[in-house]
């Protein structure tokens, strides 16, 4: 069976065999076409007639220019604009034997009409702008002629002012890829200038062998330097140019989340605060945080002095459940009064009534790093506990993770730095003396940030969250929850009472008279009546009880009654009622009011106020003004008292007696102040000024 054959397609311009010549194609009709002939000026040929005679054959066609870079004329100078139309008029008229304003009925010009070639052309072309008074050769408009059909009005221009450049110049090849090695083999080492690059090309083209290769000179040399390292902080920053050599080499791809907690990221760093620890030492404490992909909620931050497992297992268990309210907070902050679907959600879980303007978001998947922290066992089982995807990202590969990432960066600009005992995010920002200044203690500054999170970080409008149809509006973590809730119908299931205390860190001690002892605070309540001084039964922890701790939260304790059916006994702090406990039992009253929605103005205003006495630092007991300003010891002493020592309780009034009478004030100056002598200390210097 033949396969099908197409007839030829002909076309303007084409050079053709027929009867035994070469013939241009002229014109071309519906039935006919208009060839050239050797004895006629031209001849008109059936189109049957033409196809089918044994000796046609299409010789030549005439091929598309390319689009030409137009965009190459803007770094052109005028002049050579002008010069480019100017020798373009004259091309055309070689190339179609017309000029480009010529009428459609004007016939073409002695020398340029059908039976003329191309080189012919050319040929009087150049004869008439010589008799112009230009000296043009024919070779030239040739050159102009080639030149034009591959790059358009653009190749007839002069193209010495934008012509392009060697990358590096007159420098070798060899030079240049022994450089690159130098400076790829710098990435993972310490920091080295420019110097010891130029030493380490010559050592490596000594080491290559080969054909020997001079080195340019010294300047040049540098200037090859500064072009190879150009972004890659060869000399600058290590962690940078390691961050930089081990990115991502393809294009950053984007992740669609389109409901709450479908990803979410975890990741801890140092955070740039002292804080005044349980024992008075001042030190610093690592932030750990979770942020939702989806609405940029920021699920929970958490401080501590070392991150463990556990902390981070605890840090799942606070995101999946609800945020209450703190004594102290403005009543914007509710989330009754926030764009949340509080009413909604209230069906659904009874303790969001007084919570705070914070979603609930149960995660799906969990992004993060190789960090011991989060690939231990313990992460891993609370994931699988909640059913939750564990997701761990390449390893040097930070990018994968960026949002919580940039959390953490905003964390340090937004918030950290408006607190006493800023350090700067290095030893070049930070100032002097800040352990000295009035620090927060960590229960005190975990519950600021706690606050922070819910007036700050979830009402303002983030970049990340921009509307689809209108880019120009930003939307703010809650309201994208609130968006994604309408669009996905996203349900947040929050974990029970019984699945928190589950998921806390666990600690075995004895249930004594006056009840558990752990971290030198006592915990007590009525219920732990049957299980004092007895053996809990479990015989590996050697009788002892099974208790599970907040970190977070001091005020309470949980005991497991392994004596019945492993129920939960809640015991609470001894002296809750006279500390001031950021974590304490919160009282509410449960008639139910309907609040106003809270405006960007009080929002702001509780930001503002939050600020402002963040950056106060913690109140200080009133004292007398002392002529001698307190030494460095004395503040320490006073500091680490005040840490450790409960406070007072009121002493009992006295009973009621006659006032003893007063003696008379024989003038007004204030009695000198009495300062009471230091301790002798034997081994201090005399002479040593203080």
């Amino acid at each position: 069976m033949g396969s099908l054959k197409r007839p030829p397609v002909l076309a303007v311009g084409q050079r053709v065999r027929f009867e035994g010549q070469v013939r241009g194609v002229l014109e071309v009709a519906a039935q006919a076409a208009v060839l050239e002939d050797a004895e006629a000026p031209h001849r008109v040929v059936a189109l049957i007639d033409l196809f089918e005679a044994p000796d046609f054959e299409v010789l030549f066609r005439p091929e598309r220019m390319p689009l030409p870079p137009s965009g190459l004329l803007e770094t052109l100078s005028s002049e050579a604009v002008k010069q480019a139309l100017w020798w373009e008029q004259h091309i055309l008229e070689v190339l179609h034997g017309l000029p480009p304003d010529a009428e459609p009925d004007t016939v073409p010009r002695p020398g340029y009409g059908p039976g003329t070639s191309v080189t012919s052309r050319q040929k009087v072309k150049a004869a008439e702008l010589t008799a112009l008074g230009y000296d043009v050769k024919p070779g030239t408009v040739g050159f102009r002629r080639r030149r034009y059909q591959a790059d358009g009005l653009a190749g007839l221009a002069d193209h010495r002012p934008v012509r392009k450049r060697k990358e590096f110049g007159s420098v070798p090849d060899a030079v240049v890829e022994a450089m690159r090695q130098a400076v790829k083999e710098g990435v993972d080492t310490s920091t080295r200038n420019g110097a010891y690059l130029i030493w380490r090309t010559g050592e490596i083209i000594r080491e290559n062998g080969g054909d020997p290769v001079k080195l340019p000179s010294r300047r040049t040399l540098y200037r090859l330097v500064a072009k190879l390292t150009a972004g890659t902080h060869t000399t600058g920053s290590a962690v940078t140019r390691r961050s930089r050599a081990h990115g991502a080499a393809a294009p950053f791809g984007e992740l669609t989340v389109s409901a709450p907690g479908e990803v979410m990221q975890i990741d801890s760093t140092p955070l740039d605060v002292m804080v005044r620890l349980d024992n008075g030492v001042v030190g610093k404490v690592e932030l750990t945080g979770m942020i939702d992909v989806a609405t940029r909620t920021l699920m929970a931050a958490v401080l501590r002095p070392t991150t463990k497992s556990v902390d981070a297992s605890v840090l799942l268990a606070r995101t999946v459940t609800p945020e209450l309210m703190r004594p102290g907070w403005v009543d914007v902050l509710k989330m009754s009064r926030s764009v949340l679907p509080h009413r909604r959600l209230l069906t659904l879980d009874e303790r969001l009534e007084h919570a705070a303007a914070r979603p609930v978001i149960v995660p799906e998947m969990i992004v993060c790093d190789h960090g011991k922290v989060f690939v231990s066992h313990n992460f891993r089982a609370s994931c699988r506990f909640l059913e939750i995807d564990f997701q761990p990202t390449h390893k040097g590969s930070p990018f994968e993770k960026g949002h919580i990432e940039k959390m953490l960066g905003s964390v340090a600009t937004m918030f950290a730095q408006f607190l006493p005992g800023y350090t700067g995010r290095n030893t070049d920002h930070r100032g002097r003396h800040p352990e000295q200044e009035n620090l927060w203690s960590l229960p005190e500054l975990q519950e600021l940030l706690d606050e922070w999170v819910v007036a700050q970080w979830q009402n303002r409008p983030h970049e990340g969250l921009r509307d689809p149809d209108h880019p120009g509006r930003l939307f703010t973590p809650n309201q994208k929850y609130a968006a994604l809730v309408e669009s996905c119908g996203y349900v947040p299931v929050a974990l029970s009472g019984q699945d928190y205390v589950e998921l806390l860190p666990a600690a075995w001690r004895a249930v004594n008279s006056y009840g558990i002892r752990i971290n030198n605070r006592t915990y007590d309540a009525p219920e732990l009546g049957p299980m004092r001084r007895r053996d809990s039964g479990v015989t590996a922890k050697r009788g002892l009880w099974e208790v599970h701790r907040d970190p977070y939260d001091v005020s309470r304790v949980w005991v497991r009654n392994h004596r019945g059916e492993g129920e939960w006994v809640q015991a609470t702090w001894k002296y809750l009622n006279r500390a001031p406990v950021p974590f304490g039992d919160l009282a509410w009253d449960h008639v139910s009011h309907q609040l106003p929605k809270a405006t960007e103005e009080e929002l702001a205003a509780a930001v503002s106020a939050l600020l402002t006495r963040a950056h106060a630092g913690p109140d200080q007991p009133a004292a007398k003004k002392r002529k001698a300003k307190p030494s460095k010891a004395d503040r320490r002493v006073a500091a680490r008292t005040k840490a450790t020592a409960p406070a007072a309780a009121k002493p009992p009034p006295r009973p009621e007696t006659q006032p003893l009478p007063e003696p008379p004030v024989e003038d007004e100056e204030t009695m000198a102040e009495v300062i009471p002598l230091g301790i002798f200390d034997p081994l201090e210097d005399p002479w040593r000024r203080s």
